[in-house]
């Protein structure tokens, strides 16, 4: 029994060699063929893949203009489409193709007239269908700006504490007013972005506004700085309207009035001048009028023979006799200087403002002082001994002369005042009326 197994199995084995054998030049044999093949399965397998891709992106209606070519498992996308988002959906769907292993996406916006037209009506439409659908929302939102601004407005008027700063300055009073209201509205407008769903768009406004402020703060650099300093001085408010003031030591006038940009004067002869307020704010203001009492004074020379005391007595007794010339403080006279060819002699006294012109005062001592001494027969320098007369006295008497507070301007300036009522940032405490 078992040789007969043996019998059976030994031919097998056999055989089994031979096939061995044979098998091993026919593997080399077909390895030759095998090579030969595998170019014609990658371009199987990347036709297979362009194939897939095309036919995904066909399933989309703004994507059917795309073709796709794969090579060695890379996309490549050629084609038109009409939006931005559709170039950005085409490469996501070759990227997301199973085989695919990178994309290159060169799909590019139509140029053509009637599919631009078509993306904007579309937009158009789409905007006026969000807008349709928002409306309750936009009504609400709108009803609660509306409401912001009314309530800032009523708290502005009803808030007592502005009584302070009222009596003060009434610019300051209607500033504070304006913000507290347009903080009240900001804060409406900020809930309604928020009610609308469009909190971000606060972010960016304000992101915006910087740059744009930034960007005009340099632009207009002049005119912020003039409407700053009109704010600071409405605040110090060194002068008011009417105010005789010098600025600059160059610019002389009376105030017209401050606005937000210029200070506007009046000069003594009628003209009207508008200075930059960042000039005056920086400049030297010579205010006449905050004080009523002001000083005047000139110089005599005298000869160095003649009598000083009597000189400086007959000078003295005529000041005191002249209209607009204040008893207190008391006129005053002394040598200023000592030449070898003349005595200076001055002559100080106060007027009040408010009543007696200065320059008009002023020339009236000078003209009686002259007279007195001429009179009392004190030379003055120059003058040869036999030049000194005594006046006559009916000529003394016989000029009148108008000491009076000037008022030749004070029409014009009230005018000019009216015209101005509604941007002066000045209280009007002393306007001036003509009379």
């Amino acid at each position: 029994m078992t040789r007969s197994i043996a019998a059976r199995i030994a031919p097998l084995l056999f055989l089994a060699c031979l096939a061995s054998h044979a098998a091993t030049p026919a593997v080399t044999a077909t390895l030759p063929v095998a090579a030969s093949t595998a170019p014609a399965t990658v371009d199987a397998v990347d036709h297979a893949l362009s194939k897939r891709v095309e036919a995904r992106l066909e399933t989309q209606p703004a994507l059917k203009e795309v073709e796709a070519a794969v090579v060695n498992r890379g996309a490549l996308l050629q084609g038109e489409v009409l939006t931005k988002d559709d170039i950005k959906m085409a490469g996501a769907i070759a990227a997301q193709t199973q085989g695919i292993e990178r994309v290159e996406n060169r799909v590019e916006l139509s140029t053509k007239l009637s599919d631009r037209f078509q993306v904007a009506m579309q937009a158009v439409t789409e905007k006026l269908v969000r807008l349709v659908a928002a409306t309750p929302l936009l009504v609400v939102a709108i009803a609660i700006i509306l409401l912001s601004a009314w309530i800032g407005r009523r708290l502005a008027r009803r808030m007592k504490w502005m009584s302070r700063v009222h009596s003060n300055n009434p610019y300051m009073e209607a500033l504070l007013r304006r913000l507290v209201q347009g903080l009240i509205t900001l804060a409406g407008i900020l809930i309604a972005l928020d009610l609308l769903g469009a909190s971000s768009l606060v972010g960016a406004v304000l992101g915006s506004a910087g740059v744009i402020g930034l960007v005009l703060g340099f632009a207009f650099k002049d005119i912020a700085e003039n409407y700053i300093a009109g704010i600071l001085l409405s605040l110090r408010r060194p002068f008011a309207p009417g105010d005789h003031v010098v600025v600059d030591r160059v610019h002389e006038g009376k105030v017209v009035a401050l606005t937000s940009r210029t200070t506007l004067l009046m000069t003594l002869d009628g003209n009207q001048v508008a200075l930059p307020n960042a000039l005056v704010f920086r400049s030297v203001v010579l205010n006449y009028t905050e004080n009523p009492k002001r000083r005047f004074d000139f110089i005599v020379p005298l000869d160095p023979g003649a009598s000083v005391g009597d000189a400086l007595k007959l000078g003295l007794e005529r000041l005191r006799g002249i209209g607009g010339v204040l008893e207190e403080p008391a006129p005053n006279a002394l040598i200023v200087e000592y030449l070898h060819d003349q005595l200076k002699a001055q002559f100080l006294g106060w007027v009040d403002q408010r009543q007696n012109s200065v320059p008009r005062v002023r020339s009236e001592a000078m003209r009686a002082v002259k007279s007195a001494l001429d009179k009392g027969g004190v030379r003055r320098a120059g003058m040869p001994a036999s030049a000194v007369q005594p006046a006559m006295p009916t000529m003394e008497h016989a000029m009148h002369v108008d000491t009076s507070k000037d008022k030749d301007i004070d029409a014009q300036l009230a005018e000019a005042q009216r015209k101005t009522e509604d941007v002066n940032l000045l209280d009007d405490k002393s306007p001036a009326t003509p009379e």
